[in-house]
């Protein structure tokens, strides 16, 4: 059936930003109001451990949210759901812009998570809709170029708004965002589910479906690798404000322009896997970038140990691991999702939902970390590399009989 002629093809440029945009507000959520994070204390009266509350119950709302919105969009279209989960994010925005307590900001940003992760979680499913496996590994990784805007330019504009106007402008400038993606998303995206499942959100044949993706050991594995090298980096990010303000002395606007440096690493690991991808394979892809992950939270901790405390032993290392984090994440995500393209959008959303609770996690945990030292996130990082790593090389990497495993070969 040829895609509807009203609004531009699923495949153009247009709607290959609009699809990034969606896939990267929840990280524009997480990373623009992280300069304030040590302000909050004083304006709303919160402890450190309240404000960086804040942040992990984001991740939390947004992996628990992932598993309604895949089949949501399974049975009733992906396009109705991106719009609904839009609005609902530019209305928590307001909400947490005018919290007059840290309670309130909390509950603001648990709705907020809700309705980012309608993009992220669906703007997945949708490439995987139009391109299919291979090609949407090339493609997420092309959209992982812009998307690694996201966390260079969102500390840059949060860190300028705190010093200008306050902490509650982040918020107010994510509102306007969230506006302009739903009016984009009503304007210009057509159906890319072609084949509606009008029993997906039965709940027998949701936990079927569910259980059909962690029985493979493959898709644990892809998701597993992803998830714990992303939360490598929002441990970064929960940690960082902390240890590069508060510990280091740096200006608010002066840690967002040095923390968009990290930008060179995932900018140059999404440009890598896109060109690289269909030469050598994701599986091979994943290995590489995994492997530096771990590397990379390794040499922070020793740096550490070694007494070296300073903006460029802390995010120095975090370039190489975020480099590694964009190789593995385009290609786990479409390895994962290729051999099931009936259910792309439930296997998107459970892969989303440990993506993100594997997160939650790491940002709680680091949370609690002592500050004045580097050495703690460093380990953080490299216990979730090297996990993510094992998972891959255990669950995948052996069991591919190219590789004399004794497993099967990839679905395809």
């Amino acid at each position: 059936m040829p895609w509807p002629s009203a609004k531009p093809h699923p495949e153009s440029l247009a709607v290959g930003a609009l699809l990034t945009a969606m896939i990267a507000l929840g990280q524009l959520s997480t990373a623009i109001y992280a300069p304030s994070m040590p302000s909050l204390t004083a304006a709303l009266g919160a402890t450190p451990e309240q404000v960086t509350l804040t942040f992990t119950v984001f991740l939390a709302g947004f992996a628990v949210s992932q598993l309604v919105f895949g089949p949501l969009s399974d049975r009733f279209g992906r396009r109705v759901v991106v719009v609904a989960g839009c609005a609902l994010f530019v209305a928590a925005s307001v909400l947490c812009a005018a919290a007059p307590s840290i309670e309130a900001l909390t509950g603001g940003r648990v709705l907020q998570s809700v309705g980012a992760c309608a993009g992220a979680v669906l703007g997945r499913a949708i490439v995987r809709d139009v391109y299919g496996r291979e090609r949407a590994a090339r493609v997420l990784a092309f959209i992982g170029v812009a998307f690694s805007l996201s966390p260079a330019v969102s500390p840059i504009i949060g860190g300028y708004l705190q010093v200008w106007f306050g902490w509650r402008s982040s918020f107010i400038f994510l509102a306007l965002v969230g506006l302009v993606i739903t009016a984009a998303a009503v304007l210009m995206l057509s159906e890319t589910n072609r084949a509606p499942d009008p029993r997906a959100l039965d709940p027998a044949v949701m936990v079927r479906n569910f259980a059909t993706l962690l029985k493979s050991p493959l898709y644990v594995g892809y998701m597993l690798a992803v998830a714990l090298v992303f939360s490598g980096l929002m441990g970064f990010v929960t940690a960082s404000p902390f240890l590069l303000i508060k510990d280091l002395g740096l200006a608010p606007d002066t840690y967002g322009l040095l923390a968009a440096l990290s930008v060179v690493g995932t900018l140059t690991g999404s440009l890598s896997a896109g060109f690289l991808t269909l030469r050598l394979g994701i599986d091979r892809m994943v290995l590489i970038g995994a492997a530096l992950a771990l590397a990379s939270g390794g040499a922070m901790a020793a740096l550490g140990l070694a007494g070296h405390f300073s903006p460029v032993t802390i995010i120095g290392p975090v370039v190489v691991f975020v480099f590694g984090m964009g190789i593995v994440m385009p290609n786990a995500m479409a390895g994962a999702m290729g051999p099931f393209p009936r259910m792309a959008g439930a296997a998107s959303a459970l892969m989303g939902f440990v993506q993100m609770a594997a997160a939650a996690a790491a940002s709680l945990v680091a949370g609690w970390l002592p500050h004045g030292s580097q050495v703690p996130l460093g380990l953080l990082m490299t216990v979730v590399g090297a996990g993510g790593l094992a998972a891959f090389v255990l669950l995948v990497w052996r069991r591919h009989p190219a590789r004399g495993g004794a497993g099967r070969p990839h679905a395809r």
